[in-house]
């Protein structure tokens, strides 16, 4: 038996991932450290309600849970394309609903509401915190992270269902999913008036409120060789963070044929379908607004537009040892073996022939692997922002991203290599 070590490529990515995901447990958070990151390399926040001008260099919008950034190179015309990096901030999770004090038999709990499609289990007997963001009554909002044990989802012991071993868990979206988090009555507003003592808020000010649960456990590799990352919020926060990466590297690049974009989009795991969300005006708007604050009009649009090309990039499977049945026998994606390029003829991926050519050539600028994913036939195939982006804006898409493990679990598991690799091909594809 071999004891020599795998090969390891450039672990201060995947140890700055790490830092990124415990700083990131709410879309709201992501956004912010995307910004601060963008911030120090130079970019500036422009804001929707301002008049844009055609100046030079970094910039970005922040909507919500979702950020748009930019950066126009010197000499870009007003037709100039876009090369675009789009992902998700939003991950499966318990969000808190809005009447949220609540309890039963003494027991202090807190209601919440199944947001996407979350394996209810991996929420089970974990420790959980509180993040997300407060908005004030004078319309001001203020993130708040409670990331210390606060909730739990118990689970029912083994002596009080038999059958649990016989015949799988069985879990009750309203009746089992609800955590607690003390003993004794119940009393209304206890929640907003704790998040306000421990942020500093004057009591009586929280008007509104966006909150979710995340698991307090964090990041961290495994295996005997560390040779894979166990993290919360991987789907999708990892290819955010290599976007980020990637636009900020792009932006030192001497000589851009493209204006570089990432596209961090909220509420993809429930349909997109939100105005901070792909299938929403957000991005549409914005690369309009980059091509008129340019001087161009409709037809310079058009020009840029249909030379623009999207990679989409989101977590996918890779091979399962315990499940590989479940996978399509030609195509098994594997940890640490770089990115992947999703493809699905029903259009559930974007990805075509000539789109397999672009990942292709930035794979190939990067020095990177990359891998093929393709869903067993007797499987139902996932879907991605990749298709809504094309539909709605008219752009060649690509769908790719990283080989995962329980996606959609409250900790997931990938490659402590992959990441690096993705920002990579990022890296050349929008440094082309």
């Amino acid at each position: 038996m071999s004891t020599s070590a795998p090969v390891r490529f450039d672990r201060g990515h995947t140890d700055d991932l790490m830092t990124f995901l415990a700083a990131a447990p709410s879309p709201y958070h992501a956004v912010a450290v995307a910004a601060e990151r963008l911030e120090k390399a130079g970019f500036r926040q422009v804001r929707e309600t301002d008049v844009w001008d055609g100046t030079t260099g970094g910039k970005y919008v922040i909507r919500g849970g979702a950020l748009i950034a930019w950066y126009v190179p010197e000499g870009a015309e007003p037709h100039t394309p876009f090369r675009i990096v789009g992902a998700h901030t939003d991950s499966p999770n318990l969000r808190v609903k809005p009447q949220p004090d609540a309890g039963s038999q003494g027991w202090r709990q807190i209601a919440v509401e199944i947001y996407g499609g979350p394996l209810l289990n991996s929420w089970l007997d974990r420790d959980l915190g509180i993040s997300g963001r407060l908005t004030l009554r004078d319309g001001s909002q203020r993130l708040v992270t409670i990331d210390r044990p606060l909730l739990r989802v118990p689970q029912l012991a083994i002596h009080l269902d038999r059958t649990v071993s016989s015949e799988g868990l069985k879990l009750d979206k309203q009746r089992h999913m609800q955590p607690i988090w003390g003993l004794g009555p119940v009393h209304e507003g206890d929640l907003i008036q704790f998040l306000e003592e421990e942020t500093g808020i004057p009591e009586g000010e929280v008007a509104g409120w966006d909150l979710m649960t995340h698991s307090v456990e964090p990041p961290a590799y495994l295996g005997r060789d560390r040779e894979l990352l166990a993290a919360p919020r991987l789907d999708n926060l990892l290819s955010v963070h290599a976007a980020t990466a990637a636009l900020t590297a792009a932006a030192t690049s001497a000589e851009l044929s493209y204006i570089p974009v990432l596209a961090a989009f909220d509420h993809e795991e429930n349909g997109s379908q939100a105005d901070t969300g792909a299938d929403g005006p957000l991005l549409g708007a914005v690369l309009e607004r980059s091509v008129f604050a340019r001087g161009g009009a409709y037809e310079d649009r058009a020009r840029a537009f249909a030379a623009t090309v999207c990679l989409s990039s989101d977590v996918g499977h890779a091979v399962h040892p315990n499940y590989a049945e479940r996978h399509d026998p030609t195509h098994h994606p594997r940890p640490n073996g770089g990115p992947i390029l999703k493809v699905n003829v029903n259009q559930r991926y974007a990805t075509d022939g000539s789109g397999r050519a672009v990942f292709a050539a930035a794979c190939e600028r990067a020095g990177t692997p990359w891998q093929s994913f393709v869903s067993s036939n007797s499987m139902p195939c996932g879907t991605t922002i990749g298709p809504i982006t094309a539909a709605r804006h008219g752009i060649q898409t690509v769908d790719i991203g990283v080989a995962c493990l329980s996606m959609h679990s409250v900790r997931e598991l990938c490659g402590a290599d992959d990441p690096y690799l993705l920002a990579n091909v990022l890296t050349a594809f929008l440094g082309e």
